[in-house]
């Protein structure tokens, strides 16, 4: 049955309008205006009255890990991780997202194809959850960040990383992830340490951009960033030593930069739960990636929602808080939003989400204020809609 929004405040995923009317059917929006000019059919559908409400594309979140459950040792919990118990965990944390107006989600690193096949599972309706773009293994050097966990497979030199692309798209990756630098949760290895070579990088770029798919950096320090945006990468996961140099390429290049400031919080306000190594590196980048969010956001570079959940007490469903934490960080609540919705979707390169207009998934979340007005509305999503379909409903 087609569902009518009626006189809703309406943030489409760029701007908001106001008094406007979307009608939804067949798990598309087929229509989008003034509400006083609703088409005929709007009348013989189940009609949601919008007014004093506010209607949004279903929230994306560009930077998950589905296998994991948030737990304070990443690096225990990883070790453990069986097939099985992955591919449950990843179904369950995707009907977490869905339940938090969170509808697509990119995971960028499991055990093996194991995400590439909850995705799947989905798309053909055997399991509930938000949509999933999944990148199965990331991409590491040998001893690399990562290696140890089983979520990344080790390689090394331009031939072998191109064909690790491939492989992984034969799998069923549809993003490729490449760890371009050390990270907080791997002990022995330095956040800033600089990994792949330039060439190996382009290797990446060239091939998954072959396929038709985008490239995800995991970057940190300012040497692995610069190299990762110089070869072509989609979005740079982290960044937290951006240089102004660096920020001016990005802006230049299109490229993507993915905060992920949910992952650090979770490292730091918990000091004596995680380990005391991650709480350290942690500590030693936390003002560095607010400074340098800034400098992106000053150069202009698009920024786009992230949450890496998964990692410690970082739960899965949280991208509500990330784009909060945005705004704290000084992108405007619009900004931020748009982060959430258009400029995801422009990332994971699916036009069909992430905006409300004519041909689009009708992936839809209701609240009750403003967002743009109260950010923290978005804590508390009143309806949620996935392809038409009804996930929450207030009554």
């Amino acid at each position: 049955m087609a569902t009518y929004f009626a006189g809703v405040s309406l943030f489409d995923g760029r701007t908001l309008k106001t008094k406007a009317g979307v009608l939804v059917a067949d798990g598309r929006i087929i229509w989008v205006g003034p509400h006083a000019r609703a088409p005929r059919e709007a009348r013989a559908a189940h009609e949601e009255d919008g007014r004093g409400r506010t209607l949004t594309p279903g929230i994306i979140d560009c930077h998950v890990h589905l296998c994991f459950a948030g737990s304070p040792d990443f690096e225990e919990e990883a070790r453990t991780l069986t097939p099985a118990l992955a591919a449950l965990r990843a179904a369950q944390n995707a009907v977490r997202h869905l339940d938090h107006g969170v509808t697509t989600v990119r995971d960028l690193g499991g055990p093996g194809s194991v995400v590439c096949e909850v995705a799947r599972a989905i798309d053909e309706g055997v399991i509930p959850g938000s949509r999933v773009v999944a990148a199965g293994r990331a991409l590491t050097i040998t001893g690399g960040h990562g290696h140890s966990i089983g979520v990344a497979r080790e390689v090394d030199g331009p031939d072998a990383v191109r064909r690790a692309v491939r492989e992984e798209i034969r799998d069923g990756a549809r993003a490729i992830k490449v760890i371009a630098t050390g990270g907080v949760l791997s002990p022995g290895i330095t956040a800033e340490f600089t990994a792949f070579t330039a060439e190996e990088l382009e290797a990446a770029t060239d091939e998954a951009h072959t396929w038709g798919y985008g490239v995800a950096a995991h970057a940190i320090g300012a040497g692995g960033i610069a190299l990762a945006v110089e070869a072509g990468v989609d979005s740079i996961e982290h960044g937290s030593m951006i240089t102004p140099e660096t920020a001016r390429g990005m802006k230049e290049r299109g490229t993507y930069h993915v905060a992920t400031i949910n992952a650090l919080r979770g490292i730091v306000d918990h000091p004596d739960e995680v380990p005391e190594y991650a709480v350290r590196k942690g500590r030693s980048i936390a003002d560095l990636a607010r400074d340098s969010f800034r400098r992106a956001t000053r150069a202009g570079v698009r920024h786009a929602c992230g949450t890496d959940a998964g990692t410690p007490f970082n739960p899965h469903g949280s991208a509500p808080v990330e784009i909060i934490r945005m705004v704290e960080w000084g992108l405007t609540p619009l900004k931020a939003m748009q982060a959430a919705t258009s400029n995801a979707a422009g990332l994971l390169r699916r036009p069909d989400v992430g905006v409300i207009e004519v041909g689009a998934r009708a992936d839809l979340v209701v609240f009750a204020g403003d967002p743009l007005e109260d950010i923290r509305q978005l804590l508390d999503p009143e309806l949620v809609m996935k392809d038409g379909e009804y996930v929450t409903r207030g009554t």
